[in-house]
């Protein structure tokens, strides 16, 4: 198969989806590999590393787009790369469609099928492509916050983990899935007030093991109203795989919070999980309303693209190996959980949470590619 990297265009997006250790895997399995030049200096993989790896580097996206069956992102196509799409191309990247109806009508359009990273399953129903970014959202989440807190960056001027005779400042996670936990790892061990909230009771009691000094409550709205109210740093980390995140924190409950305080949004790119919450780059991060900060970030791990990549390629390598070793409909068929990446095919959305969140019809994929799972 020929198997395409395009350079992201997103701003500040430094990462790439595939490393020259990922080319050189499929290019020894018969593939050809065109990346476009410049893709991987972001994360220090220079054009050479892939040459030398077994792919030929092409000067452009049009080149990559014209070569390619398989095209393989990191972050959602902008509209100057979804306009080139065509029914001839697999595109394997985050989506996150729920929150965006023009990106998904885009797609449509196209006719090509289009994979998301973050629907993908295992099968014990884990997100095994999104985990990786979750992991280094979460463990960057505590740090911004700490950050912002100070007085010079817009925060009330509190230090994340207090001194001796002075209180640390008291944070409150909702969602104990992998970002949450990792959020709440990384911000006890920065000597936070740890709280974390959650709506299943052996998530928080996997939490409280891994941090045994983080407090662990059941979520509801009442619980949620008076935890945030205290707090002073808010880190959303929930998760409706495919579907828009819920607001959790409505308007009002943000303007009961003390000035100066921080919300980090980690449930951006699904449409955020606070109510006054918009999309915001590493380029200017942050915004202040009500008096309170917020860090929404759509892509938060583009911060740290070495590691980022790397767990990045360790995760997908072997779902593009699959798809390249045997096509779309044979790798979807031998892989259930693979083939829970499809969003889009032939003009249609296969993914029914997709579907609702951005008013289409749905099509179960099972009308459009015949298979029986194995």
């Amino acid at each position: 198969m020929r198997v395409g990297v395009l350079k992201e265009i997103k701003s500040d997006e430094y990462r790439v989806s595939l490393t020259p250790a990922g080319a050189r895997e499929l290019a020894s399995r018969g593939h050809s590999v065109v990346v476009e030049s410049g893709a991987g200096e972001g994360s220090l993989f220079p054009d050479e590393a892939y040459a030398n790896s077994g792919a030929r580097v092409v000067p452009d996206a049009a080149s990559v787009f014209e070569a390619a069956e398989l095209l393989l992102k990191v972050k959602e196509p902008l509209e100057q790369e979804y306009l080139r799409l065509h029914a001839g191309h697999v595109l394997f990247t985050y989506l996150h469609l729920a929150p965006n109806p023009i990106l998904t009508r885009g797609l449509l359009e196209s006719g090509a099928t289009c994979l998301a990273y973050e629907t993908v399953e295992s099968p014990d129903g884990a997100l095994p492509l999104l985990a990786p970014m979750s992991e280094v959202a979460g463990r960057l989440a505590p740090h911004a916050g700490a950050y912002f807190l100070e007085r010079m960056n817009g925060g009330k001027g509190k230090l994340l983990g207090g001194v001796t005779g002075v209180a640390a400042a008291k944070v409150v996670i909702l969602g104990a899935g992998i970002a949450g936990a990792n959020a709440a790892l990384i911000a006890a061990g920065l000597r936070g007030r740890v709280t974390i909230l959650d709506l299943k009771v052996e998530r928080l009691a996997e939490v409280e093991r891994l941090v045994p000094s983080v407090e662990a409550l059941m979520s509801n709205q009442l619980t949620i109203e008076e935890q945030v109210e205290q707090a002073d740093l808010v880190i959303g980390a929930v998760l409706v795989p495919g579907a828009r995140a819920p607001h959790l924190v409505s308007e009002a409950l943000v303007q009961t919070m003390q000035a100066g305080s921080v919300l980090v949004d980690i449930s951006i790119d699904q449409g955020g999980c606070f109510a006054t919450s918009r999309m915001t780059t590493h380029s200017d991060p942050t915004f202040i309303l009500h008096d309170i900060v917020h860090y929404c970030v759509g892509n938060i791990p583009g911060a740290v693209p070495i590691t980022s990549t790397l767990a990045l390629t360790n995760a997908t390598l072997p779902h593009i190996m699959r798809l390249a070793d045997l096509g779309l409909g044979a790798a979807a068929r031998t892989n259930p959980g693979l083939a829970l990446g499809i969003n889009v095919m032939e003009g249609k959305v296969t993914n029914r949470r997709v579907a609702e969140a951005t008013g289409n019809a749905y099509f179960p994929l099972k009308s459009l590619l015949p298979i029986e799972f194995s």
